[in-house]
């Protein structure tokens, strides 16, 4: 399968991912949004997310963007915004 380096398809590519992520773990998201260890409890999620993403876009493009990363937040995080929490 060939690289993507089509910046829209890979933070397209990240938000699918980061939207699998959120999907299949909406109970653990919330709960580590309410005790505050987000990137801790998700970690193995996170990573295994991460490394998807890094297999299927080019290395030029991975080194002059941040499209997972943006994706966690937007996707993910701004998701469970409804979440109390002392974080926000």
């Amino acid at each position: 399968m060939a690289l993507t380096e089509d910046p829209e398809k890979a933070m397209r590519l990240a938000r699918a991912i980061c939207s699998d992520i959120s999907l299949y773990n909406e109970e653990k998201i919330v709960r580590s949004i309410l005790e505050d260890d987000f990137f801790r409890a998700l970690s193995e999620e996170l990573a295994e997310g991460r490394e998807h993403y890094r297999s299927r876009v080019a290395p030029e493009l991975l080194e002059r963007t941040n499209f997972f990363d943006r994706a966690v937040v937007d996707v993910i995080l701004r998701s469970k915004a409804r979440v109390r929490s002392r974080i926000w």
